[in-house]
């Protein structure tokens, strides 16, 4: 936490010690005050509210007096021994209509209320059971009295009301309120002109379930409450009304009446009338059209309500500016059963919200032909799903389109599926109605779909042959990939249709709509058995209140940073290259759409650098014989073999120095055979030195021992200095050490040596051969970096067992041991090209550090999804201002940085997206 801020365990250990504190206070509210008089008249105090704040007590006159615009309050009442659970209605609390809660002045009152504990008057008194019943059918419309007779026996000590049920004007209604259910004593207008019973109810903030004689009702404050439980919570109806219930009654929750099923389809009305409400159409008579019924993205263009096009071309303005971006999935969870009665369905909201006219959709099913297209890329579940249908289900899932920047669904673009994501058919109307949303005059749609590569192949022709699907004319499509799912398809996938190097997409990922299912992947299973209309409706509610949050949270995004780092990159950049990159990425985008092979020139083209077997070659090819010059032919190859013995040396001096100081006889023999191997090759490369070197060559020339320095410290360190004057197994020093032997290479025998023996070129050759000997051990490195962490990955990591946790462990401990040969080596190398004086390639070939040696998933796979911020060390990339002219040992051709270069043009994009329109 912030500084000064407590963190939850220091408040829980404060709470500690006031726990008995806060139950002592908890405690004694239960109990009645000493005096127990009304907090307004200082009467007998016999009523409690537990709604009021303070639950304050009052005399039964006061109590309902207070109480007759807050009907819903729970009150207990004072038996002489607790405060035993009452209701407003026995103190003769009634809801008024049609006044603003009071009285109607042509009430016939037929008995007046007392104060007495068990008031009731009139001819026909009936006990007021209504809470406590069985059956759950409101037959309002049939006259039957919704509170059926029960058990009164098993039911005495609950206390309830009794109530008069004779009066005309004046029923008992079951009102369901977020503090419980709730029978009411409701007198209605009797003026002449006063509206139905249902009506009158309705303006007092009370929904009625039935209009000819409702008996039952639920709050608007309930509505409301279940419908953002619905939205954040995911709560089904069954759930909600449970949950009411025990709040009516924990004892017997199971004795409250049920009203689940009226909920649900009060629930479907109350969502139609918010609807119509919030899209404006309470002032007039006119019906809404497809989609009117729903909130769009505020940012994305719209002519004619954000966004007023040019009526000329501008050349300031680019043409992505005026482009619809959509982003096209499909989900499997939201599944949907046959209905058992679809001939007696009623649809509410039909084709106005987010899910398509059931009619034209089914109209376009029965004609449209989906015909089965091999996939030329990856195999995919969407492409390859056509046979999984089953017969139970109605619907396998839904799908549509959503913008691809800010994740808002598009109205009526949402539709059912029945055999799987592969029928085209289904994502074709989808996309149609989605081009055609408010897009009149736009001439530029992007889309990413996860199987764009395969999908968008034919789309201009199935819509050419349906008599239900159009695409707006002048409107050309733009296919796009997500970056997520792109690495499943083929490698040619990534720079053709990976957002990085689409002009105009900015920084998404064409991800989004998999975010959006979460919050309807919660609802599913509640909407899995509902009718087809409610389900509909279900869906449509939650995509609304998405794109309602999401236009609330909508803000602008922050480009500095962005806009700095592409400034920082292109002014490194040679500005020649630029204006070269930026010709050929024009014309790549000019011909995405006809020919996406085209935009292959983003992909990455790796040129391996020469070996030094290939450098060797090359010489031996252009050597020759000056006159008077030393003979050159075969020089390169007597220089590389050695460089080999050096390599040689060098993996048998860490071979000596890991087997430590006590080595047993079968590791000292073995050392010994090896010494003797090499010495005999040093012997024969000696024997041709003076060939190359001249007659003025000595061998007793100042050269000394070598030293082998390793990249980081090995262990046992520290026995260094004692390890050279004894050999392992703590016998005597030995004079025969050829590891540690140097042998007579130009870069040994030093730069003025050599101009003194006129060899100046085999110090030439030796820099050549040098700098193949560093490519070849950077190649190394990068390869065994890779299978190390792809060591982690699949063997490491999924090791359940000590067993196999150590062999992969030893696998990894071997990988490690080629590594630090191949990096010792390098240094040594590189100790060389300075002794030559090859300042150039020092700039090239930088030290390795003991951090750079480290794997990361990066290396394994450089496009793998979430690497987008990972940065590796120096010798994975290329530095521009020094390679991008030329490069040898990894030069990741120029397109290379055309992708870097357009991904920052995304970036800047950014600051114009979010201009006012």
């Amino acid at each position: 936490p912030s500084p000064g801020i407590k963190s939850p365990n220091e408040y829980l250990r404060q709470w500690k010690f006031r726990t008995k504190d806060y139950l002592d206070i908890l405690l004694r509210q239960e109990a009645p005050p000493q005096d127990r008089v009304c907090c307004l008249c200082d009467g007998d105090g016999a009523q409690r509210c537990h709604d009021c704040l303070s639950r304050p007590i009052f005399c039964t006159k006061c109590c309902r007096t207070q109480h007759a615009l807050l009907p819903f309050h729970r009150i207990s009442q004072w038996n002489g021994d607790f405060f035993e659970r009452s209701s407003l209605t026995k103190i003769g609390v009634e809801i008024h209509l049609g006044h603003g809660g009071r009285p109607c002045p042509h009430h016939n009152r037929e008995w007046e209320d007392t104060d007495d504990e068990g008031w009731s008057t009139g001819t026909h008194v009936v006990r007021h059971t209504g809470l406590y019943h069985g059956p759950a059918e409101d037959i309002d419309d049939a006259g039957s009295d919704v509170f059926a007779e029960t058990d009164h026996a098993a039911l005495n000590d609950q206390n309830l009301p009794e109530v008069n049920a004779t009066s005309a004007a004046r029923t008992n209604v079951a009102v369901v309120d977020t503090s419980g259910v709730h029978v009411m004593s409701v007198r209605f207008c009797q003026c002449p002109d006063s509206p139905s019973h249902d009506k009158q109810m309705f303006g007092m903030g009370m929904f009625p379930v039935s209009f000819a004689r409702p008996k039952t009702a639920f709050t608007f404050a309930l509505l409301n409450d279940f419908t953002l439980d619905n939205l954040e919570c995911g709560t089904s109806a069954m759930n909600y009304y449970s949950k009411i219930r025990r709040v009516t009654s924990s004892t017997f929750p199971h004795m409250v009446q049920d009203r689940y099923r009226e909920l649900m389809r009060v629930g479907r009305q109350w969502h139609q009338l918010k609807l119509l409400k919030w899209h404006g159409f309470g002032h007039d008579r006119d019906d809404p059209k497809d989609g009117e019924l729903a909130l769009f993205c505020p940012a994305c263009p719209q002519p004619g309500i954000n966004v007023t096009l040019p009526v000329e071309y501008d050349d300031s303005r680019p043409g992505w500016l005026y482009a619809r971006s959509l982003v096209m999935d499909g989900n499997f969870k939201a599944e949907h059963l046959h209905p058992a009665h679809p001939e007696d369905e009623v649809w509410l909201t039909d084709g106005k919200c987010f899910m398509l006219g059931r009619a034209r959709y089914q109209a376009h099913l029965a004609n449209a032909r989906d015909s089965a297209e091999r996939s030329e890329c990856n195999n995919h579940r969407a492409v390859n799903q056509a046979n999984t249908s089953q017969h139970k289900l109605e619907a396998m899932g839904i799908g549509g389109c959503a913008c691809a920047r800010h994740g808002c669904f598009v109205p009526n673009s949402m539709v059912d599926f029945q055999k799987g994501e592969s029928r085209q058919m289904n994502m074709d109307y989808a996309l149609c109605n989605a081009l055609g949303h408010n897009t009149d005059g736009l001439s530029r749609a992007l889309t990413f779909y996860n199987v764009n590569c395969q999908y968008n192949k034919y789309l201009r022709r199935r819509v050419d042959k349906s008599l239900h699907l159009t695409i707006p004319p002048g409107m050309e499509i733009i296919p796009g990939i997500g970056l997520w799912h792109i690495h499943g398809h083929q490698d040619k996938c990534f720079v053709r249709y990976a957002s990085n190097f689409i002009l105009g997409a900015a920084r998404i990922d064409g991800e989004i709509m998999e975010t959006l299912w979460a919050p309807l992947n919660i609802i599913s299973p509640s909407a899995w058995g509902m009718s087809t209309p409610h389900r509909q409706e279900c869906l449509d509610f939650q995509m609304n209140d998405c794109n309602f949050m999401k236009m609330i949270r909508m803000g602008t995004s922050e480009t500095a940073e962005s806009s700095q780092a592409f400034n920082e990159l292109n002014d490194v950049a040679d500005p020649d290259m630029v204006v070269r990159w930026e010709e050929q990425e024009n014309v790549a985008q000019a011909s995405r759409i006809d020919n996406p092979s085209a935009l292959d020139v983003y992909d990455v083209w790796l040129n391996k650098a020469r070996s030094r077997k290939e450098i060797e070659l090359d010489l031996l090819q252009t050597s020759f014989r000056r006159l008077g010059a030393r003979p050159q032919l075969g020089a390169a190859t007597w220089i590389a073999s050695g460089i080999t013995i050096e390599e040689v040396q060098i993996a048998l001096a860490m071979d000596i120095y890991r087997m430590g100081r006590h080595p047993t006889e079968t590791q000292t023999l073995e050392i010994a055979c090896h010494r003797i191997r090499l010495q005999h090759t040093i012997d024969e490369f000696i024997a041709g030195a003076q060939r190359y070197l001249g007659d003025d060559y000595d061998e007793a020339d100042n050269i000394q021992d070598m030293d082998v320095d390793f990249i980081g410290d090995p262990p046992d360190s520290t026995d260094k200095e004692s390890d050279n004057d004894a050999e392992p197994g703590g016998n005597p020093r030995v004079l025969f050490q050829p590891e540690r032997v140097l042998i007579p290479l130009p870069s040994n025998l030093g730069r003025d040596r050599c101009e003194e023996l006129g060899i100046g070129g085999l110090m030439r050759q030796e820099i050549t051969l040098r700098e193949g000997q560093a490519n070849d051990m950077l190649h190394a490195i990068r390869v065994h970096l890779a299978d190390k962490a792809v060591l982690f990955r699949t063997t490491v990591r999924p090791a359940r067992s000590q067993v196999t946790t150590t062999r992969a462990w030893l696998q990894v401990h071997a990988v490690e041991r080629v590594i630090n040969l191949n990096s010792t080596i390098y240094k040594k190398c590189r100790a060389h090209l300075s002794k030559l004086g090859a300042e150039h390639l020092l700039h090239k070939y930088w030290e390795l550090d003991k951090s750079d040696l480290k794997a990361t998933l990066v290396v394994a796979d450089p496009n793998a999804r979430g690497q987008r911020n990972s940065t590796l060390p120096w010798f994975w990339s290329l530095d521009i201002q020094g390679d991008s002219v030329s490069n040898d040992w990894m030069n990741e051709c120029e397109w290379y940085y055309v992708g870097n270069f357009v991904s920052q043009l995304q970036q800047r994009a950014c600051e114009t997206w979010f201009q006012p329109y």
